[in-house]
Formats: structure tokens, sequence, C-alpha cells
């Protein structure tokens, strides 16, 4: 079966979309289906950790690395030490050494005080002494007992802050109960960087659906992206961890592929 390709767009593969397969099976996969390159989920997996591995394994499947995410989940609170600012210098100079144009960042947790009080003036300095682009991504508040807790600072959404760039995550918009459409719109060139997944909005579920398989606007978003000339990065992060087998795991990334390839072809071919 022939790929779709539209000029300019770039379709990348999450390695943490293989989850509980590691890094270098997402390589393999991202090569076997036609991935354009893939995003480095920096997490547990000491290959995701390993700038010289990751380096072999881009040459070896000759697949590129197109993005970095740094270690900011509360599990990777340790991996590259506990300082924030320095997990963020270490995924810039991974992404300079590999040719990544992006790193992906989340806004601070609450108790990171010193860190959430400097970061929108440290990203700042942080670009003038680099080309790679920090995106920050949208988050999500939690919900306990009927009350909104905000676990990031200085607000789980970045649309309305003064970030250039930021990631919008489709998953989240989700579990937010955000209109992505509005968010989208909002943005306007200052999307760098597009997390494809789904949900329906479960409270304090994060679901990461196939796109298409949830309650988000996938395709229009898409559409639009295309339509505008979207020059920035589409990665596919999905949740493939509850699949049966191999083989499912493989046709849920196959079928996020094909519907993002679809999606976009289909406004640049209107």
């Amino acid at each position: 079966m022939s790929v779709i390709r539209v000029p300019g767009a770039k379709i990348a593969l999450s390695t943490a979309s293989v989850y509980p397969e590691r890094t270098p099976d997402a390589f393999e996969l991202a090569a076997r289906l036609g991935y354009d390159g893939v995003e480095i989920m920096v997490g547990a997996d000491p290959v995701s950790q390993d700038v010289d591995v990751l380096e072999r394994l881009s040459d070896h499947y000759q697949l590129p690395i197109l993005a970095i995410h740094a270690p900011c989940l509360l599990v990777t609170q340790r991996v590259w030490g506990r300082d924030p600012w320095a997990k963020l210098q270490r995924a810039q100079k991974a992404a300079e050494r590999v040719g990544a144009k992006t790193v992906v960042v989340h806004p601070p947790f609450r108790w990171q005080r010193d860190y959430a009080r400097d970061f929108e003036v440290g990203l700042a300095r942080m670009r003038d002494e680099t080309d790679v682009i920090f995106a920050v991504e949208n988050m999500f508040p939690l919900k306990a007992r009927g009350n909104e807790v905000v676990p990031y600072s200085p607000d789980w959404n970045p649309v309305d802050h003064d970030f250039p760039h930021v990631t919008l995550d489709l998953s989240h918009t989700a579990v937010s109960g955000s209109d992505a459409l509005e968010m989208f719109t909002k943005l306007g060139d200052r999307l760098a960087h597009l997390h494809l997944a789904d949900g329906v909005g479960v409270q304090n579920k994060d679901e990461h659906l196939v796109p298409g398989r949830g309650s988000q606007p996938c395709a229009p978003i898409l559409e639009r992206m295309a339509g505008n000339g979207f020059g920035g990065l589409v990665v596919l992060e999905i949740n493939t961890r509850k699949a049966a087998s191999r083989t499912e795991r493989i046709d849920d990334l196959t079928e996020a592929l094909a519907f993002a390839r679809l999606h976009l072809a289909a406004s640049s071919n209107a």
C-alpha cells in the first residue's frame, strides 16, 4: 500500500506509544510502519536517557529523532537528576546533538517554587542560547470531591500565557474539558507542536486514545493545520499498553498514522 505524504508535514511516533515495549522497539515499529521520525520520551528506560545509543538507533533505522520530551512527569522526577533546569539543559543538548528541532516541556509543578517563579524568564534565556524550540504543553486540572486542584504553576494551560511556542495535546484537552478548536485558534502561529491523541473526557483519566476513537476534534484540527501551512511536528502519542498482543499494538499504531495522513492530505487536496 502506498503511503500518502503531505509536503512539509512530518508525523512522528512518540516512544511512549509502544509502552510496555521499549525505546528500540519504537524505532523499529516507526521505521516499519512509515512514520517520518520519532519523539523521544525521556523516562525510566535507560536507552531513552542515553544520547549515544539514541544516535546509533537513529542511524541503524535511518529514522530521524525529531523531538525530545524532557522528563517532566511525576514518575520521572529523578531521571537526569532532580534539578528541573538541569533536565531542560540536558534535553536541549540532546536535541542539538541528534538534530531535533523541539524540546517538549510541561509547566512546573506548584511545589517546584523556584523553578515555577523563574520559568518564563528562564525559558526566554535558554531560547537566546539555542535554535531548539521549547514548546510548553497544555496539561489539566485534577478533581477531587467536587473541588478542582491545579498542580501546575503558573497554570495547567499555557495558551493565555506569554509562551512563544506551545504543544497542544488533544488527550489533555479531553481531560480538562477544554474547547480544543478554540485553543488551536487562540494559539495561532504559537502552535509549534501537536500531540495527536484522543479522549472522551473521563475525570482525571488521561486516555491517549487512537485519534478518532474519542470526542476530540482531531480531524478538523489536522485539516486546519494543513490548510494553514503548519510547519511544526505532529506526534502520535497514544496509549497501547492494554493491547492484547504486539499485533494489536501495531494495528493501533498503523491506524493512528493513517488517520493523521488522511486528514492532513484531505486539506491539502481540497
